[in-house]
């Protein structure tokens, strides 16, 4: 077995070393790129956060899925105050109820903190399941505008600026404010 990993391991040490040969020998073909010599390449940059500041649309979605995590966190707290109550009650009146009684709430309680689990669970998956669907949405109204946008800019990129993955950036290529502009301006509130 160890020979077998010792040729194999060979066979590929001798591919790699040929592959290298060939690549840094082979000069029939020369590389053309234009992001090489520069012509042709014109890069821009708008804030992410500016965009989730300033574009209404982007607004009107995070106050929606605000108002329905704060719904869902009221049913949340209905449900358990019922299981606070029913507890104690049961605190309150233990001493006076029969082995069977205390079972039969005792069961009641587990299934309210059951029901309480299910619903959480539920609630958290269609509200995480929301926001993605809203935020797809949101990135996809983005894109189109960045479509049209571009068609008399000729930008060859538009990035977003994110902190953690941009260490410099020219401010003479940041278009924010007119996405800003032209996002808002598309953008027809339902009322």
């Amino acid at each position: 077995m160890k020979s077998i990993n010792w040729v194999v391991n060979g066979v590929l040490a001798i591919a790699v070393i040929v592959l290298y040969v060939l690549h840094f020998n082979n000069t029939d073909t020369p590389i053309k790129s234009t992001a090489a010599n520069g012509a042709g390449t014109k890069v821009a940059y708008f804030e992410i956060d500016s965009i989730q500041n300033s574009y209404s649309f982007f607004k009107e979605v995070k106050s929606a899925l605000q108002v329905k995590d704060m719904d869902n966190a009221k049913q949340l707290t209905a449900l358990k105050n019922a299981f606070s109550i029913k507890y104690q009650e049961l605190q309150k009146n233990g001493r006076y109820l029969s082995q069977a009684e205390i079972g039969s709430r005792q069961q009641e309680l587990a299934q309210l903190e059951k029901n309480y689990t299910n619903k959480e669970q539920q609630l958290s998956q269609e509200l995480q399941e929301e926001s993605f669907r809203k935020l797809q949405e949101v990135k996809k109204k983005i894109e189109l505008f960045l479509e049209k946008y571009n068609k008399d800019k000729s930008f060859s990129y538009i990035f977003s600026s994110n902190p953690d993955l941009m260490y410099y950036k020219d401010t003479a290529y940041d278009i924010t404010a007119d996405i800003i502009r032209g996002l808002n301006a598309e953008y027809k509130p339902k009322n």
